[in-house]
């Protein structure tokens, strides 16, 4: 994509709508992907280990896949926790387009894609998901995370994939200190879930009740 990143608001190469086949919650799915986004081609690495190690969402509630890409998490979340409705964010417009297209071609009608800014300030999430944007840069990335996992509702869980090489380590112990630091009532927990091949989940839970 040269100097245009998935992460632009309208990625600058052109966009042109292409079938695409992937197995999501099990089964085969035939959905449609573009160029100028996150991993075009198919579902990610890091985003199947997630898919395949992160614990079962809650069944109801609110959800949130944070970067949606063209949808593969907050597909599956749908997919998976159908009395669910699915929250995706994501700057890239592209992104946003292909998420709500690819819910309603497998008829899912509980996810929204949007904009960040879009979703009511005054949701909170059951589970987080996310492979999150590590290339965006740490203050950028610490600033994305600040501003959903204290949504996190009480009890909830979030799931972060991230590559070791690109920072996992220090990212949990940015989450384990700065980001517990500054909402001490939310008594947020972080630990490392699981380790999958250059792969770290990390999980971060909210008390059940405030601290």
């Amino acid at each position: 994509m040269g100097s245009d990143h998935y992460f632009s608001a309208q990625p600058a190469g052109p966009e042109k709508r292409r079938s695409l086949q992937v197995i999501l919650a099990g089964e085969q799915r035939h959905l449609s992907t573009t160029a100028g986004i996150f991993s075009p081609d198919g579902v990610d690495k890091g985003t199947t280990i997630l898919l395949q190690n992160a614990p079962a969402p809650a069944e109801s509630g609110n959800l949130l896949d944070i970067g949606s890409g063209w949808g593969p998490v907050a597909l599956t979340l749908a997919l998976r926790s159908p009395a669910a409705r699915v929250y995706a964010v994501d700057v890239n417009e592209r992104c946003i387009a292909l998420t709500n297209e690819n819910a309603t071609s497998l008829g899912l009608n509980n996810v929204t894609a949007s904009l960040p800014e879009e979703v009511d300030p005054a949701v909170t999430f059951q589970t987080i998901w996310s492979n999150p944007p590590i290339r965006v840069g740490k203050d950028e990335l610490h600033s994305l995370l600040r501003m959903w996992l204290p949504r996190l509702a009480p009890g909830g869980a979030a799931y972060l994939v991230v590559q070791k090489n690109l920072g996992a380590d220090s990212l949990q112990r940015w989450l384990s200190t700065d980001l517990c630091a500054k909402f001490p009532a939310l008594g947020l927990g972080v630990s490392r879930f699981s380790t999958s091949k250059t792969f770290r989940i990390l999980q971060v839970v909210r008390a059940e009740t405030p601290s």
